[in-house]
This record gives C-alpha cells, structure tokens and sequence, in this order.
C-alpha cells in the first residue's frame, strides 16, 4: 500500500515555497543596502543644496516648480 499524504499539508508547504523562491527574487530586485540607500539620499541631497544655491530667484514654498 502507498504512502498517506495529507493533501491539505502538501498543498500548504507547496504555497509556501513558491511564495519565499517570489520573497527571494524580489529581495534580489528591489532591495538596496543601508549603505546604498543613504549614499543615494545624501547625494540627491547635495545635488539640491547645489542647485538651490545657484537659482536666480528664491522660490517661495508653495510655488509651483517652473519646466
């Protein structure tokens, strides 16, 4: 006689596999370090310092940005 198996528990552990094998690839696609998230956001930082140091006019907070 073959083996039992429970449908129920085969179908719950197949899910979960295919669900971490979509966790996984989408941690390999989207995820970014600490340390590249912070060099992005100092960077972009540094960038507008240096281009609202060199505007011609100062912008008010609720004007809209012109282009």
């Amino acid at each position: 006689m073959g083996k039992l198996v429970n449908l129920h528990r085969e179908r719950k552990a197949r899910d979960l596999k295919k669900e971490k094998a979509t966790a996984e690839e989408n941690r390999i696609r989207f995820g970014r370090t600490k340390a590249e998230r912070d060099a992005l956001r100092e960077a972009s930082e540094r960038t507008h310092k240096f281009l609202d140091g060199h505007a011609l006019t100062e912008r008010d907070e609720n004007e809209k940005p012109r282009g």
